[in-house]
């Protein structure tokens, strides 16, 4: 098990602040570095790693460490250094808070959480050569198994950090599943959610009273042949954990849409204008900012987010972006290179409080807008009761339900429009943009009737028998 510990600075550590954090274990510690030295490591005599420093990140987007630690800081950019500690040597988890509290002391920053600050000399007492060796030496896993790379973390909400991002990659190549083990009262942010969804990576709870259980699914886990899989009985049927099943109702909601344009692969092309267009109908401004992880770090720029897509090509880029502090919004985005063209698959959650309406009536317009100018080839538009703050908790939450779906003109023109405009189970679409070649948008309801996943899935069967 690690221990997270980040310093908050408004300047950048640079080396002899890095060495004077690096000194809290005295001088009997080593120091290493991995990941092309961009992870920095305080190791013990027999050159275990005890905490592992990734690389200053400046954090130029309002609100970001607000939003993931619940920590604010003084207005303007901030530099985020963080140590995550392993709890299997008992003095790592002092010594990064004593690294964190020493950078923020000589810089005027802070430290999160605010309890692990300290600027002692932390000697190392236990005698780490009795301790087994991980069998991994990635900074962000804690256990490797020949089909699973286990990550067990204690922050209260758990983002899609550079560490996990790697951590990630690292298994998919490896064909290993992701496993992040917490405690019930962590949270996932829609990121981390979003990377978890496929199994067999899992959010693993760790309950006290109630063991180990899915996150997601709620099903009862137990640790078999190197990874954590569902109880079952003699049905093979999966139980829930009694833990997970507890609901409120808040009023709370959240505005989803899940969209993908397509564009020619032409030198001109520049990509997150379709994200822009949907942030400024919906929030009123385009995103504060992006990045290729948590914590977003720079301002909204769609030159610069197309200009990473062009240089990692035919690879896949996958982006977040945030809006700003007065509205929870939150997209992911997969740029791919198809035979088509460029393709942007979006998802954009906004969320909303319990004495707020979502502006339903607005998607129509933004669907006509994506339409015309950024390429649109579906728009699906739902509405979930869920946590405004856009967080998941390990809780039942009830699925989505549809709004509004709509086929772009492309779309429309290769299943046919007599086709795509008659459904024979309803709903009649709305004809968007030219008349000769119009898209077609779909209204499925208010969002409050679970009915409508019944139609939605009668349209698409109709549509896709061409």
């Amino acid at each position: 098990m690690t221990k997270d510990v980040i310093a908050l600075t408004p300047k950048m550590p640079d080396l002899p602040t890095l060495l004077a954090g690096l000194y809290a274990g005295g001088p009997d510690l080593g120091v290493n570095t991995t990941a092309d030295g961009a992870v920095v490591q305080l190791c013990g005599p027999d050159g275990r790693p005890l905490v592992s420093v990734e690389a200053p990140i400046l954090i130029q987007v309002p609100g970001e460490t607000t939003r993931l630690l619940d920590h604010a800081v003084e207005d303007g950019p901030v530099w985020w250094t963080e140590a995550r500690a392993s709890t299997a040597v008992a003095e790592a988890g002092q010594l990064a808070g004593s690294f964190a509290g020493r950078l923020a002391t000589v810089l005027g920053g802070t430290v999160w959480p605010p309890e692990a600050a300290t600027t002692d000399v932390v000697p190392l007492t236990t005698d780490v050569s009795a301790i087994p060796a991980p069998a991994t030496t990635a900074p962000a896993v804690d256990v490797l198994t020949a089909t699973t790379a286990v990550v067990i973390q204690d922050r209260p909400l758990i983002a899609m950090t550079s560490w996990l991002s790697d951590a990630l990659r690292t298994a998919t190549t490896a064909d290993r599943a992701l496993q992040i083990v917490t405690p019930p009262t962590a949270r996932l942010t829609l990121p981390t959610r979003t990377a978890l969804r496929g199994l067999p990576n899992r959010w693993v709870v760790q309950d006290r009273e109630h063991g180990y259980y899915d996150g997601l699914s709620g099903a009862v886990l137990h640790w078999r042949n190197g990874t954590f899989t569902p109880v079952r009985d003699e049905d093979g049927t999966a139980s829930v954990a009694e833990a997970f099943k507890t609901s409120t109702e808040t009023g709370e909601r959240q505005l989803l849409l899940t969209l993908r344009t397509r564009h020619p692969a032409d030198a001109d092309l520049v990509l997150g204008r379709a994200l822009e267009a949907a942030f400024r109908h919906l929030t009123g401004s385009a995103p504060a900012g992006w990045s290729t992880a948590e914590p977003v770090n720079l301002p909204w720029s769609t030159r610069q987010l197309t200009d990473l897509a062009r240089a990692r090509a035919p690879r896949p880029t996958w982006l977040i972006a945030v809006g700003h502090p007065d509205r929870a919004a939150l997209a992911t985005v997969r740029v791919l290179r198809t035979p088509a063209g460029i393709e942007e698959d979006i998802t954009l959650a906004i969320g909303y409080g319990g004495d707020e309406k979502p502006p339903l009536d607005t998607i129509e317009d933004l669907a006509t807008a994506l339409a015309a100018q950024h390429g649109l080839v579906t728009l699906l538009t739902s509405l979930r009761a869920a946590r405004h703050d856009l967080t998941v908790p390990s809780r039942l939450e009830p699925p989505p339900v549809p709004v509004a779906f709509t086929l772009g003109h492309d779309q429309t023109e290769r299943i046919s429009p007599a086709r795509a405009e008659h459904p024979p189970q309803g709903p009649t679409p709305a004809r968007l943009g030219p008349t000769a070649r119009p898209a077609l948008h779909y209204s499925l309801g208010d969002g409050t009737d679970a009915q409508a996943w019944t139609t939605f899935h009668h349209l698409i069967q109709h549509l896709r028998q061409t």
